[in-house]
């Protein structure tokens, strides 16, 4: 029998997760099957479920096929993928785990290693599997959404439906100019530094955090929408002065990016970024809220399959650019990646952020997509590399298992060819 996870364990780590239950129920047609199909309230066993997602005895399963209990939305394959060509099989170099050399099956082992994936100038160098995950199967990627979000930003504003990134929030969120977001820009909320009165910290019982009541009522009980939260919330700082992580920054983004095409965050993924990047297989935002009310969880719930998570790596790598497609608008992926300091101290966090982007280690010009439990898509320009792994971190990691990862990667992306 799976143990249900301690009540302290849940409030660490149910931070970014759920969606709703797979309940069939009568609906008009304007709600779309994924709704009916996750979007009715949960029954007692169903939150059961939700409470295993991060659960270390199981959750290198339960990161796969989300959508088989959570509400979701669904973003659909081009008909035709774009092929990843087959480069010289790279033979890894020798990796390191705790201090100590090890093959690399043991660090794999020893990192919670779903799978792990490697290309150079383009081409898949290494594709590893484990723990019977494949190819075709989703894995989600957790707070690694926030980076396609900032993507989203980028082509609303070359489009013109997004005037200016200075422009405040409330200019296109009117229900958002009574609080700290009515006072922030959007470039303030894109660097994680809205001045919002949040912090990441999901404390549960009979006194909860902020961000443990909006995970609970927008995603758990599926009463409201995530970034409903953000109307009238308080200032803990000026805008832009300092960084403070928060997915309901994130949220607030997408709220804007609705707002300001009138489209859906997966309609936009769909047409703008997943057709066109010729990706393989079908992916799904994770959703919150009512009925026909709930959004895409544009913050921490979009799910692919492990080349799909490369081909977005690729782009990012290519400047934007799918093979003679300008995708993402030109100097775009240059904004996202410049960095500021976090200010976070040395070990207890990541050096610097961009544009919901992290730099992660100190490589001339490297930068990653990250996600909750290991999840990572890791640029490294220099090379011409990006490194894909998908992971099943336990709710509270072993001490030094990032940078067991992060060491790793810098030694794959100089590694040469044969």
């Amino acid at each position: 029998m799976i143990k249900p996870m301690p009540i302290l364990l849940r409030g660490a780590v149910a931070a970014l997760l759920i969606g709703s239950a797979p309940v069939l129920a009568q609906a008009d047609d304007t709600v779309t099957e994924a709704e009916v199909v996750g979007s009715q309230p949960p029954s007692p066993a169903t939150i059961s479920m939700r409470w295993q997602l991060l659960n270390p005895e199981v959750n290198a399963f339960t990161f796969r096929n989300t959508q088989e209990v959570f509400a979701f939305r669904m973003v659909t394959a081009p008909d035709e993928a774009r092929a990843i060509p087959r480069g010289g099989e790279m033979v890894l170099p020798q990796a390191t785990l705790a201090g100590q050399p090890v093959s690399y099956d043991e660090w794999a082992e020893g990192t919670f290693t779903n799978a792990l994936l490697v290309l150079r100038d383009g081409k898949i160098v290494f594709e590893s599997y484990r723990n019977r995950l494949d190819g075709a199967t989703p894995h989600i990627g957790f707070s690694m959404t926030k980076t396609i979000t900032a993507m989203l930003i980028g082509q609303a504003l070359d489009r013109g439906e997004i005037a200016s990134l200075d422009d405040p929030v409330s200019r296109y969120v009117p229900a958002l100019a009574d609080g700290a977001y009515g006072k922030a820009s959007l470039r303030d909320v894109l660097e994680m530094r809205s001045g919002a009165a949040i912090e990441e910290r999901y404390d549960f019982g009979e006194n909860p955090s902020l961000a443990a009541r909006i995970h609970e009522t927008a995603i758990i009980r599926n009463e409201a929408r995530f970034a409903d939260f953000a109307v009238g919330i308080g200032q803990r700082s000026e805008p832009g002065s300092q960084f403070n992580y928060a997915t309901l920054d994130t949220a607030v983004l997408g709220w804007v990016l609705e707002e300001a095409t009138g489209r859906t965050i997966e309609d936009l993924m769909e047409e703008r970024i997943w057709q066109p990047l010729g990706a393989e297989a079908g992916g799904h935002f994770l959703a919150d809220g009512p009925v026909g009310e709930g959004r895409a969880l544009n913050g921490m719930g979009f799910n692919a399959v492990l080349r799909d998570w490369g081909r977005l790596g690729q782009m990012l790598l290519d400047e934007g650019k799918v093979g003679n497609e300008q995708l993402l608008p030109a100097g775009w992926v240059t904004q996202m990646s410049t960095m500021k300091p976090t200010g976070m101290p040395e070990g207890a966090g990541f050096p610097g952020y961009g544009f919901q982007t992290w730099q992660v280690d100190n490589e001339p010009g490297a930068y990653a997509a990250v996600g909750l439990a290991g999840q990572f898509v890791y640029i490294h320009p220099e090379t011409h590399t990006v490194i894909v792994k998908l992971s099943y971190y336990p709710p509270v990691a072993p001490e030094g298992v990032d940078a067991d990862v992060l060491s790793y990667f810098a030694a794959i992306a100089k590694e040469p060819l044969p």
